[in-house]
């Protein structure tokens, strides 16, 4: 692990990325001691006010601080992000997993479901949970971990396919091993790489597909901000207001970008096969 991260730091855009990531997610988790105002207390006489020293990035339709809902969003938008990741990372490492190791029957039924999940319209599967669960942060982190759990698995059950025929899970069948421990601690240990690469890049991902949610309004619902909802807010008004959609457009760009270049750089830190000139 020591000779991956020396890798990662002379990576230099990943090395971007990683900052840009712990930036944005020590503004998530700080919001409520850094943000300058209230994100939901509203002031008709300051709305729709430009970038300023009382408002750095403007004020909204409602007079709402800019600023201020760009920080609280990046806490809900990022927390929608882990959730979702995390259920796609569970779900498809497990499916994954499971397939790769035993094969068979086994592999091509639950590789069957993977095919199902794909091929049925991301936005239908979305409409069906809102409308039987409703709107709101844990839904939408539902919704999409239920529509990026498939390729996660694919992914892993290709790494487990070739893992399983190494001389170590040889060795470890027949010492008795039994096969829930041969595929908990020799199999996915050793595609951790692989998972932990795909978490990376999924996390920017699922953001864009929240950013798309609350456009629909099927995200975090108002006045909660997410950077979605705020870019929706901001429509209206790019005529006249531009800053009220830019800086949230500006802070879902540079999120996923940063998740992005921060995954491309573990990969080849973490597989110096794959390593490519930084």
């Amino acid at each position: 692990m020591r000779a991956a991260a020396a890798r990662l730091l002379r990576h230099r855009r990943g090395l971007v990325g990683a900052v840009v990531v712990a930036l944005m997610v020590a503004t998530g988790a700080l919001a409520p001691a850094i943000a300058p105002y209230s994100y939901s207390t509203q002031s008709l006489l300051q709305r729709l006010q430009a970038p300023s020293l009382a408002h750095w990035l403007g004020t909204d339709g409602y007079g709402r601080d800019v600023l201020t809902r760009v920080i609280w969003g990046s806490r809900v938008s990022l927390e929608i992000g882990f959730l979702a990741t995390g259920l796609s990372i569970l779900v498809g490492t497990l499916l994954g997993g499971t397939a790769g190791y035993f094969a068979g029957a086994m592999d091509t039924g639950l590789m069957r479901v993977a095919d199902v999940f794909l091929a049925v319209p991301s936005l239908f599967l979305i409409l069906v949970v809102v409308a039987l669960f409703g709107a709101s942060v844990g839904n939408t982190a539902l919704v999409v971990g239920l529509v990026t759990w498939a390729p996660v698995a694919r992914v892993v059950r290709g790494e487990c396919l070739s893992l399983r025929t190494r001389e170590f899970v040889d060795a470890a069948r027949a010492l008795g091993a039994s096969h829930r421990r041969i595929l908990g601690r020799h199999l996915l240990v050793n595609a951790s790489p692989v998972i932990i690469v795909q978490a990376t890049l999924l996390l920017g991902q699922t953001i864009l597909i929240e950013s798309g949610l609350s456009y629909l309004g099927l995200g975090a619902q108002p006045p909660l901000p997410s950077w979605g909802n705020m870019v929706v807010e901001g429509r209206q008004f790019l005529a006249s207001a531009w800053w009220i959609a830019t800086f949230p457009g500006l802070a879902i760009f540079a999120t996923v970008l940063g998740f992005n270049l921060f995954g491309d750089g573990l990969r080849d830190a973490l597989d110096p096969a794959l390593r490519a000139p930084a």
